[in-house]
Parts: C-alpha cells; structure tokens; sequence
C-alpha cells in the first residue's frame, strides 16, 4: 500500500532525484515546471503490456503528457464499448427480423475482434518500415469518420431493412475494428519511447473505456426520451433515434479530442517521434527484445499464462450476449431503470465497473496472484456463470430468480473476474522469461488475448438466447 502511495505523493525534489524532460535541440523543457514529481523508489515495479518489467530510481512525470495518454486509452477501446453499450438501438433497428435481432450481437462481436486480430497480425509483420505516430492519426481519424456516419444513420434513412442496416453496421465496426489494429500497435509502440507510468496511464484508460460509453448511452436515452412510452406488454427496448444520434456523436467527440491532444503530445517531444520511427540499426529501441522467439517457442515457455489469457476472455464474450438480451423482472412502467433502454446499458456499466475494478485491485502487491496454475483454475472456474446468466430473464420469457440484484451481481463478479485474473496474467508472462524475452512475451500475451476475443465472439453464436 505505501509503494502505491508512493507513486502520487509529491515531495519537493532535490537535485538529482529526477531527469527532466529535454527538447530536441536538448534544452530543458520547462513547459511543466511546478509539478512535483512523484517518489519513484527501486522498490517500486511497474508493468507494462509490451513486456518491460520494472524500472528504479526517481523520474519526473508530466502529467499533461500522463492526461493525453489516459485519453488515448479511452479512444482506443470506446468503439468496442460504443456498439455493445448500443444494445437497445440495434434491438430497435433489428426487431423487425427475428434471425437478425437474435444474432447481431455476435455479428458485431465477430467481425470486430476477427477484422482486429487480423490487422494486428499483419502489422506485427510491418514493424521495420513502421510510423507508429501516423497509425495512431490514422486509428482516430477511421473512428471519428465512423461515428458520423453511424450518427446520421440514426436519423436518415430509418426507414431501409433490417438487412441493409445491419450490413451497413458491420461495416462500420470492420472500419473501427481496423482502427482498433492500428491504434494497439501504434499506441502501444510510441508510448514504449515514454517511461513506463505512462503505459500504465494507457492501461487506465482502457479500463475506463468500459464504463464511460455505458453512461453516455444512458444518459442520452434519459435526457431524449421516446416520444411514447412503453406499452405494458412491449418486452422491447424502444431508444429514441436522437437519443443514439447524441450517443454516437459523442463516441465522435472522443476521438476528435484524442487526435488534438496527441498531435500537441507529439509537437511536444518531437525527438521520440522521430526515434519511434526513424531508429537506426545501429541504435535499437530500449524496450525492444534482444533475441525473436518464434510463436511455438513462446507457447513453450508460457503454456499456462497464454492458457489463461485465451479461455478468460474466449468466456467474457458471452457476457454482451446476455446483456442485450436480459431485461428487469420488474414491469418497465415500475421505474425508469427497469425500461430496457435503460436496464440494458445499466448491466453493462455494472459489469465494466466490475473490470475496471478488478484492474485497479492488481496495483496493490498483497492483493495479486503470481501463480500461474491457480490464476488458470480461476479462469476455467468461471464458466460456472454461463448457468448463472440462465437464470435471468431473458427476452422478458421469465427470470428463474425473481430480482434484478441478483443478476446485476452476477454481471458485477463476472467483470470483476475478469479484470483480475486478466490483468495479473497479462503483469505475470513476462515475469516467466528471462530479461531480454521479456517483450516478446508481452506481445504473445496480447495475442492471446485477441485470439481469445476472436474465438469467444464465433462461439458466441452458438448461445440460443
């Protein structure tokens, strides 16, 4: 506890306790000055998704540079978040074909993380030539277009199929879902140029990425409500058009806000752009491995971690499934938090808070697990949910247990679940090789997570709900 306090307690420093940030032409950039730094001491471990394990001694932190790659967090993941936080709309689009409102959460799910996993393969095969700064203009620039065009969807042409939406939907989320690729590799890369706190600000942002597009979503439905209310007998969710116009125009500003504050970041330190990109081979990247392992090499090694990755979150993919299909046992007349449009963003800000949770609960040493075998135990035991979610009631057919606590718990530890076993996995692999493997496994850890992603969305289909 006192090593996390450690990190954000300001002291005054004295005069070698940090390295200022420099300039290209190596003046000291003073554009920070007043902040204090924070107590970085040789006992403290931070960890980062690329692999790099822990680093000593005292740093300063601009925390304008820490804000924009919070931010950058955020944008990289609310696409995902915006389409499943949007249940209730697509339920709106879709519900005048059966086959499609059962199966478009899966569509959407499938395309997403396969088109992703896809992309971030080829990339990981384009590093040589790589400008990780440009791929990360080109990411926001691909979400901010998507987003307008799915705004003006939401109030033009209402009136097409629910095939033609749908095909025009999937194409929107092969847009971000491209997007998403880019901006992993490219994020991930440049932030490798920064010390490793700012990669930790990268990992919040995801975190919080799951539960700001949830209450965006409700907060438009309940600020534009429907123009008529539900009937006693509509079991479906009725969002207002303008509601999701709000909602996705929102999704729109993110990105455009993210593009500005990266485009002042890199202004900022032009010399890590241009060594991000321009290194010579004479001069590798510090966070780069010394040695390639090949993919089966790494299987090898980390047999249980890349395991745990895969299956816990192959499962979590039922878990959006569920969600847009489970409504309140309570009559949506009742209250305006058991109105689908409402109850349906509601179970997914309760299980993102639950990740986001289970994230933060890994900063804190006494409450991590650094053993690989009782972490794959842990996320093989979670499919006891998948029961668990079949008492709800699904489609209005009737809840087995009669009380929305309950599966708003459920929804709460399967989140909370996976953000512990998830984050403390993806902090253990590259603990498990030696030093100069140690980012290679980073990236075998990440690949494992997007192939579980990929896995659960297809197996997805197979839930009859």
């Amino acid at each position: 506890m006192d090593r996390i306090r450690g990190i954000f307690k300001t002291r005054q420093p004295a005069a070698a306790d940090y390295t200022p940030l420099e300039t290209e032409n190596g003046e000291i950039d003073d554009a920070d000055a007043g902040y204090d730094p924070p107590s970085m001491t040789s006992s403290t471990v931070l960890l980062s998704p690329r692999g790099s394990k822990a680093f000593s001694g005292t740093q300063r932190i601009s925390w304008f540079d820490y804000l924009v790659f919070l931010v950058l967090g955020v944008a990289m993941l609310w696409a995902w978040n915006c389409f499943l936080a949007a249940a209730a709309y697509f339920q709106m689009r879709f519900k005048d074909n059966k086959v499609i409102l059962d199966t478009f959460q899966s569509s959407i799910m499938t395309v997403s993380t396969g088109a992703t996993l896809v992309t971030t393969l080829t990339l990981s095969y384009l590093q040589k030539s790589a400008h990780y700064p440009r791929r990360i203009i080109i990411a926001l620039i691909i979400n901010s277009v998507v987003f307008i065009l799915f705004a003006l969807s939401t109030v033009s042409f209402t009136g097409i199929s629910a095939g033609v939406y749908l095909a025009f939907t999937l194409l929107m989320v092969l847009g971000t879902a491209v997007s998403a690729g880019f901006f992993q590799n490219g994020l991930f890369a440049y932030v490798g140029s920064f010390d490793p706190i700012y990669t930790q600000g990268v990992m919040s942002g995801q975190g919080v990425a799951g539960v700001l597009p949830a209450i965006a979503q409700m907060v438009a439905v309940l600020a534009i409500p429907p123009k008529t209310p539900d009937s006693q007998g509509d079991k479906s969710a009725s969002a207002s058009p303008k509601s999701a116009f709000v909602y996705f125009l929102t999704a729109t500003a993110v990105s455009g806000i993210a593009l500005l504050l990266f485009l002042v970041l890199v202004s900022r330190h032009k010399e890590r752009f241009h060594r991000s990109n321009h290194q010579a081979d004479n001069e590798p990247e510090a966070n780069e491995p010394k040695e390639t392992l090949s993919l089966l090499d790494l299987i090898k090694r980390l047999p249980l971690p890349g395991y745990t990755i895969f299956f816990n979150f192959a499962l979590t993919m039922v878990f959006p499934v569920f969600t847009q299909a489970t409504l309140s046992v309570n009559p949506p007349s009742s209250s305006v938090l058991s109105r689908p449009e409402v109850f349906i963003p509601l179970s997914f800000l309760i299980w993102n808070s639950g990740d986001l949770i289970g994230r933060v609960i890994c900063g804190f040493p006494k409450l991590t697990c650094t053993n690989p075998t009782v972490l794959a135990i842990a996320a093989t035991a979670r499919v006891v949910y998948i029961p668990l979610y079949w008492l709800g009631n699904i489609k209005g057919r009737g809840a087995k247990v009669q009380s929305d606590f309950f599966y708003e718990l459920v929804q709460f530890t399967f989140g909370l679940t996976n953000g512990y076993v998830g984050s403390n996995t993806m902090m253990l692999g590259p603990q498990l090789v030696a030093e100069e493997e140690s980012a290679a496994a980073g990236g075998f850890m990440g690949l494992c997570l997007v192939a579980g992603l990929a896995a659960g969305s297809v197996a997805s289909f197979l839930l009859n709900v």
